[in-house]
């Protein structure tokens, strides 16, 4: 572990200067070309096998298991030692392939939070489906303050929307229009000593509030069956006495990516292609993701057999789990130069969901850059030819594509499923249990070896190696880079990663 221990000590001191520069410049590319067969989604898929996955899986939760002396049990959340020796074991893989690739460490300051302790009393009675936002403030003091619940009007977006008697008490806000962080804030700014968001839908409410501000307070979310009650109270003048406690931390911690790009093709036309390193904190997401990022792993030691026309660069990114992190900060160091290099990205995250179905995000051209809707039907394409149903999914900003989309970059990708309830219909397709969700273990403790589905991680570990094979020898028929274009939507994203933001 010594060696990337040291790098990312070192990217702790120089995280500020950070720029993704260009990993390089194609000079030994030569040294590949004609050596090796050209690489064939026949011949790379012929290294896939459940045994090599399985294999994997299980050095993976035995990294996890070095975060238990800090968390209680295995994970692999960003700061945790199960983190850096996950970071380890995959800079440690690819620096030992004969040099096929050049390797670059790109470290960054991420958010990081943790909610140790939580409790929310509004009159009498605590509501059960109280639930912290993720990156929310502590209570002053760590302790339980109190004091009045006030109504904000309209959805407490704006600073108009509360009350003076805001000050001093907790503010009671609507879900909708605003990100959660925003209607914090507004508490915040009013006096607010807490807030509590409670959802303008069925379901419970939890999310993020995302990036820290120094407005901020204590902020928890609530289902609408159980706010209904005390907003009609409040609406009848009735008053409220509450109290909230959070306990809780936010903070920024050093982090890495690791990027890895083959020295051979046109460095000019890369097809990139990622998954993301890091697990939520509750538990060892060997699912989530450590499908996807042993994926990209073991296909990398598998490419160096072969030849390539065009450069592939692998990811492996810090800091999903606490909201597409370390993809945005690669993103944004890009210049245009090195945007346009890239012809399309690639998102791989749970590929072996225990209830599966193989899911195809639904990536149009009409609301996304141009190209995306031919990598979709790649995917698709190569399910019918396996002969596989597929479903296609929201491309709705819950994964590590979202930056490269928002910048006029193709993406794309596959999923087996999270939290989603499979239906009977889906059942049907791939059977499984209907009305249980996709991944039992979601975001929790048992997201061990024994929650993967290796049928379903096998064939698409085989897909992901085709989608590789296919574009690195020719991007014939795939609509050409022109510019770097700011993708709009109509309406604003639900979800910055897997968790809500608004």
């Amino acid at each position: 572990m010594s060696l990337l221990l040291s790098l990312v000590t070192l990217s702790a001191i120089t995280v500020a200067t950070v720029v993704q520069h260009p990993l390089t410049d194609g000079s030994n590319s030569q040294i590949l070309i004609n050596t090796k067969p050209l690489v064939s989604s026949e011949a790379l898929e012929g290294h896939i096998t459940s045994k090599n996955l399985l294999k994997r899986a299980k050095k993976l939760f035995e990294i996890a298991e070095l975060g238990a002396a800090d968390y209680n049990h295995p994970t692999r959340v960003i700061g945790s030692a199960g983190h850096v020796g996950t970071l380890d074991y995959i800079y440690s893989t690819l620096a030992a392939l004969d040099d096929y690739y050049t390797i670059s460490n790109q470290s960054f300051k991420a958010v990081v939070g943790n909610v140790f302790e939580s409790r929310l009393v509004l009159g009498d009675k605590e509501p059960e489906s109280t639930s912290p936002m993720s990156l929310t403030p502590p209570t002053k003091h760590r302790q339980a303050v109190f004091g009045p619940l006030v109504l904000a009007a309209n959805q407490g977006c704006d600073s108009s929307d509360y009350p003076s008697d805001t000050k001093g008490g907790i503010a009671f806000i609507e879900r909708g229009v605003c990100s959660f962080g925003t209607k914090s804030a507004a508490a915040g700014k009013a006096g607010a000593i807490a807030a509590v968001i409670y959802n303008n839908e069925e379901g419970r409410l939890s999310g993020t509030l995302g990036e820290p501000s120094d407005n901020h307070v204590a902020t928890f979310g609530l289902m609408k069956q159980d706010a209904e009650p005390y907003i009609m109270d409040l609406e009848g003048g009735k008053v409220i006495n509450s109290s909230a406690y959070i306990d809780s931390i936010v903070s920024k911690a050093p982090t890495t990516n690791i990027i890895a790009q083959t020295k051979g093709g046109d460095q000019d036309n890369c097809v990139m292609l990622g998954g993301h390193s890091d697990s939520v904190a509750e538990g060892p997401g060997i699912n989530d993701d450590g499908t996807g990022s042993l994926t990209l792993l073991e296909i990398a030691t598998h490419l160096v057999n072969y030849e390539v026309n065009n450069c592939v660069r692998f990811a492996w990114w810090a800091g999903e789990e606490e909201g597409l992190l370390g993809s945005d900060y690669y993103v944004s160091q890009l210049s245009e130069d090195e945007n346009l290099k890239i012809r399309l990205f690639m998102d791989y995250d749970m590929l072996a969901s225990p209830n599966f179905a193989y899911q195809v995000y639904n990536a149009t051209n009409a609301v996304n850059p141009v190209g995306s809707e031919e990598l979709r039907d790649l995917y698709t394409t190569y399910y019918e030819a396996h002969g596989q149903n597929y479903t296609f999914i929201p491309f709705d900003g819950r994964s590590d594509y979202d930056a490269f989309i928002k910048h006029g970059i193709p993406g794309g990708g596959i999923a087996t499923g999270a939290e989603g309830v499979k239906t009977m219909e889906e059942a049907a397709m791939f059977g499984g249990t209907p009305g249980q969700w996709y991944d039992p273990c979601y975001h929790q403790i048992c997201d061990t070896v024994d929650n993967l589905h290796f049928e379903a991680w096998e064939l698409n570990t085989k897909l992901v190696a085709h989608s590789i094979a296919t574009y690195a020898v020719s991007f014939k028929g795939f609509p050409k880079r022109t510019g770097v274009k700011v993708a709009t939507h109509d309406e604003p994203s639900l979800y910055h990663g897997p968790k809500l933001v608004m």
